[in-house]
């Protein structure tokens, strides 16, 4: 889960953790009286969206010589004009594709002087099941550039969280980041902060860039990205209720109200599989037949009638999908109850593309007799490669 600038700064505040002053607004008018309880006179305006480079944005209903999603105001005007052009707008950035973001709402800050900028991040690392903390004294727009072209200036940390955070992790943030005296402290003080806010609201990323130094020598976050780990926002209540869902895939949104596992692709062929591992290979050999998969769609063990039905409506609102591919592992829910769920899913979103079944384990003879005899165009399938072979034939057959 992700959450807006704004919303990650409040957050890190209540962790001691130094931030500008700044006010959010969903409307021109709350962008301007939030400037005024601003000591200005440099004010900064931020379109707030789930995506980075907003800086080098552009906004697809003003033209190239536009500004971007992230501007210096001089004066309240220049505010008003600021969030009039941004707000309801379209920003397009590296990060969104050419579709782009409508921008629904703004943060308007203090403006900092600015001494120099850093870059600093947090990930769950995975492969080695620790936290990497990274920290570059190249921080600000190019950060990926220089990521690629010179990743000699980027330090990575890995903190065990059997051992947490110790004074040692943030010495070596402080000399990453090539910082001394009354600075090199704060860093090392920010750098726990941090860590705190990341391990007690289980995140998955926390990045800021940039991290500045001002021109009174303080370290301050300019701007920070966060994202959660859905399945863990039930300990976080508080944290859930940030949930901007207009900043989400519709079809996501939905499939979320059925916990279904959903993430939508550029593929024509639509996935409905039970397990992840078994839907990620169904994508692989989807692929390998010539084809690509529409999307990644986990209906779980417990897949019920409603559930296969919500997720054949989410598979066929996409207009890309040819046809649909389901392969059912029968294990805790059998083949039969399956095969019922597909058959009355089927009817109910009259369906209207080359659907492949593959049914195995429990009960699947029962299943297989079911499909058959449900007057319906399903096309039965013995195995996975069977399977896919028959939906990418079926869909080149129906072009």
């Amino acid at each position: 889960m992700n959450i807006h600038e704004y919303q990650a700064k409040e957050l890190l505040a209540k962790y001691g953790v130094a931030v500008p002053t700044g006010y959010p607004a969903l409307t021109v008018e709350e962008a301007v009286e939030g400037a005024k309880k601003l000591p200005g006179p440099l004010y900064v305006v931020k379109a707030q969206i789930h995506a980075g480079g907003r800086g080098k944005g552009k906004f697809k209903e003003l033209g190239a010589e536009a500004k971007g999603g992230v501007r210096l105001a001089k004066s309240l005007d220049d505010v008003k004009s600021d969030a009039e052009e941004m707000l309801g707008n379209t920003l397009v950035t590296v990060q969104t594709g050419d579709a782009g973001k409508q921008v629904n709402r703004l943060y308007v800050t203090d403006g900092v002087d600015i001494a120099e900028e850093y870059y600093l991040s947090m990930l769950v690392d995975r492969a080695t099941g620790r936290i990497a903390l990274i920290v570059s004294t190249e921080g600000g727009m190019d950060i990926e550039e220089v990521a690629h072209s010179t990743p000699e200036k980027i330090t990575t940390i890995t903190i065990d969280p059997a051992e947490g955070f110790q004074p040692h992790h943030g010495r070596a943030v402080a000399f990453g980041l090539k910082l001394s005296g009354e600075l090199n402290k704060q860093a090392q003080k920010l750098a726990k902060q941090l860590y705190e806010a990341f391990t007690a609201l289980d995140c998955e990323m926390l990045e800021i860039n940039p991290l500045v130094e001002t021109k009174d020598s303080n370290l301050l976050v300019l701007d920070t990205k966060m994202s959660f780990d859905g399945n863990a926002m039930f300990r976080h209540p508080d944290v859930a209720e940030l949930r901007d869902i207009s900043e989400e895939d519709p079809a996501e949104v939905e499939a979320s109200k059925y916990d279904l596992a959903y993430i939508k692709l550029d593929g024509n062929i639509g996935c409905m599989v039970n397990g992840a591992g078994l839907a990620m290979a169904t994508m692989d050999i989807i692929k390998l037949n010539g084809a690509f998969p529409a999307n990644f769609l986990d209906v779980g063990g417990g897949a019920t009638t409603e559930k296969v039905t919500a997720a054949f409506k989410i598979i066929l609102s996409d207009p890309a999908v040819e046809g649909i591919l389901v392969n059912i592992f029968g294990g805790i829910m059998k083949c039969d109850i399956i095969a019922d769920g597909i058959v009355q899913a089927a009817k109910d979103v009259n369906l209207s593309v080359p659907l492949v079944v593959r049914l195995e384990g429990t009960n699947v003879e029962k299943g297989k007799e079911i499909l058959a005899n449900s007057g319906l165009p399903i096309v039965p399938a013995d195995d996975l490669g069977d399977a896919a072979k028959k939906i990418v034939g079926q869909v080149k057959e129906a072009a």
